[in-house]
């Protein structure tokens, strides 16, 4: 069955698992995750259908449903939120890679323009030795604080840069200038990436 396969090995959502699986075979997969409470693979499902290009009124509505009825095990790399963009984050973070591990991590951050003009979205690319989770609370919170996340953070956005975890400090703070520059060669509007 796929949802044991998909709890057991717990694979990133860059793999998309579910590439192969048809529309039906998506839909079932994601009515059984949800009878079941299984976040992980109602993530799965609504990643791939991200990945897809699926209307972003349909994203929507498999979060809330999903946030419903699986809260505790969605997995923190699924945003909460639909963001036209994310395909293209994915595509670019895995051009990056580290030559070695350590300590430092890469983490992105969806910033709201909704009240500027232009893209309603904007990413903010910044590395740290915290977890991304533990560096966006910081930064909402004050703690050395960029004024864009403080003032416009909306959430981290783990799942693009999951590869970029627990890497050496000399790979983070070449790759954090470099996927900025990337991003904002891609049409994203990016702050960060010093």
């Amino acid at each position: 069955m796929l949802a044991v396969e998909l709890n057991d090995v717990g694979l990133m959502p860059a793999a998309r698992p579910l590439r192969a699986h048809s529309e039906t075979q998506l839909r079932r997969d994601f009515e059984q995750a949800l009878q079941s409470g299984r976040g992980l693979i109602g993530a799965h499902c609504i990643h791939e259908w991200w990945m897809r290009g699926a209307l972003a009124l349909d994203i929507e509505a498999a979060l809330a449903q999903l946030w419903q009825r699986a809260a505790a095990s969605i997995p923190e790399w699924l945003p909460m939120r639909h963001f036209a963009e994310l395909e293209l984050l994915y595509r670019v973070a895995a051009r990056f890679r580290a030559q070695r591990r350590g300590r430092s991590n890469l983490y992105l951050v969806l910033l709201d323009y909704r009240d500027a003009r232009g893209d309603p979205y904007g990413i903010y690319v910044g590395m740290s030795h915290y977890t991304p989770a533990q560096r966006f609370d910081q930064h909402k919170a004050g703690i050395r604080a960029a004024g864009s996340v403080l003032r416009r953070g909306l959430e981290v956005l783990t799942g693009p840069v999951m590869h970029l975890q627990g890497i050496a400090r000399p790979d983070a703070t070449r790759i954090e200038c470099d996927l900025a520059d990337a991003l904002r060669a891609a049409g994203l509007r990016v702050q960060g990436g010093h």
